[in-house]
């Protein structure tokens, strides 16, 4: 392609490769069809960087320029978080037709990082909002705002490159101030923000403590998401003075304090109904060593040692892996990464504590051998509680399923036959050591 290229078409082209975030700035003033133009001769490698840099309002303009084919190499290397932020200011019908060109779970992946819990910040926030670069001009600034006459603007918010939040500059100061003045040295740093994944009380909060007109949204690394208008604010407000009253009528659709007991059997039965079930699972894994049991009774007495310390790894990973699904930390395409970790972290933590077992085992019980066979089945079932821990929530979020709901009691039965099965079995293998005829 390089052979067709004139030569200031291809010194354009390096630039671009060399320079990705000066390039985005300056084109980011030039038309759509102008900037299309440009980017379109580039590979999908040398796009992802300038298009990342791009002002989010001319990315998503370029994209409705784009052929099928750019969008496809453009999406497959940006990223998700990016692409979500991009898609979310085209209308549904764009950005239905671009999620069905890229491959599904990327295409749900994307949509996953769209969608909001209902009255949190991100559900709540318009994207829409005008961000600028430190290095951009105040003349600079001026000249994309009168481009922008559809919108209600009081501040402008400052990103890096990467989307990165950095503070924002008032309309006021940006009308005052000389046009070659840089805006990175109008930033107000201290500006409020919220979380996207934060509850509308938070939101509240924080209009009753702060003078606000706007609010910031970014994620879990402080990437601006969008903002939450005066309008949006005060509704929120109005909305959370009114919830109590409707939670005692158990109007809401989770179960609250004061919802009606019918509605909360409904919410509970199944769920105690599934839990019995693995309870009575758990109880025949311990009577196929009935007679291991009756040999040795004192083996007993430390199955809920053996069980409580795997139960209690597992919902440690558990906890940690569902809060990072739910602040969009990890992915489920993660799931090896998240797996590796938490067996690592079994495995230590089981090492360290089946040695204390070990001692406490060996003065309790006078037996070497209860106290090896104790140690070694805590260490396995630690390891492999942790492991469950971090693959049941990413299991069930891939299918669909609510892992904060469900995962405990899946948690529960794995951490409980594995326990019981490792102790029980080890102790069978070494009967002729422990001493059972």
């Amino acid at each position: 392609m390089n052979k067709t290229l004139l030569p200031e078409q291809k010194l354009i082209k390096k630039y671009f490769q060399l320079f990705p975030g000066e390039t985005a700035d300056v084109i980011s003033n030039f038309s759509t069809d102008e900037i299309y133009s440009y980017l379109k001769t580039l590979s999908a490698s040398d796009l992802v960087p300038v298009f990342s840099a791009m002002n989010p309002d001319v990315a998503a303009e370029v994209i409705t320029k784009m052929d099928n084919e750019k969008i496809v190499q453009l999406f497959t290397e940006l990223d998700e978080s990016l692409a979500a932020r991009i898609l979310a200011r085209l209308d549904k019908d764009t950005t239905k037709n671009i999620l069905s060109l890229i491959q599904p779970s990327l295409s749900n992946r994307i949509t996953e990082l769209m969608e909001y819990p209902p009255d949190s910040a991100g559900y709540l926030m318009d994207v829409k909002v005008t961000t600028f670069h430190p290095q951009n001009t105040v003349g600079e600034v001026l000249k994309r705002l009168r481009i922008i006459n559809n919108r209600r603007i009081h501040n402008i918010f400052v990103i890096d490159v990467e989307g990165y939040f950095l503070g924002a500059v008032p309309l006021q100061v940006i009308a005052v101030s000389d046009p070659k003045e840089l805006i990175k040295d109008l930033i107000q740093n201290e500006v409020p923000k919220i979380d996207a994944f934060a509850p509308r009380e938070d939101i509240v909060k924080l209009l009753e403590e702060k003078r606000i007109i706007s609010l910031p949204v970014v994620d879990i690394n402080n990437k601006l998401l969008g903002i939450l208008s005066y309008n949006t604010l005060v509704n929120a407000a109005a909305v959370d003075a009114s919830e109590d009253a409707l939670a005692m009528f158990g109007a809401g659709r989770d179960e609250r304090a004061l919802s009606k007991a019918s509605f909360a059997i409904r919410k509970r039965l199944p769920w105690l109904e599934i839990n019995l079930v693995t309870a009575f699972l758990a109880a025949a894994v311990v009577g196929l060593f009935e007679d291991t049991i009756a040999k040795l009774t004192v083996l007993a007495v430390f199955l809920p040692v053996v069980a409580g310390q795997s139960g209690n790894t597992g919902s440690q990973a558990l906890a940690v892996t569902i809060r990072g699904l739910a602040l969009r930390e990890i992915k489920t395409s993660q799931w090896f990464k998240v797996a590796i970790k938490e067996i690592a972290v079994g495995f230590f933590n089981g090492a360290i504590v089946a040695l204390t077992t070990a001692i406490v085992v060996f003065f309790w019980a006078s037996s070497i051998g209860l106290a090896t066979v104790i140690a070694t089945s805590m260490i396995f079932s630690m390891v492999i509680a942790g492991f469950s821990g971090a693959v049941i929530p990413i299991m069930l979020k891939s299918f669909g399923q609510d892992p904060a709901q469900s995962s405990s009691i899946v948690l529960t039965t794995v951490t409980d036959v594995i326990g019981f099965m490792s102790f029980l079995g080890l102790a069978t293998l070494m009967s002729g050591f422990l001493g059972i005829a």
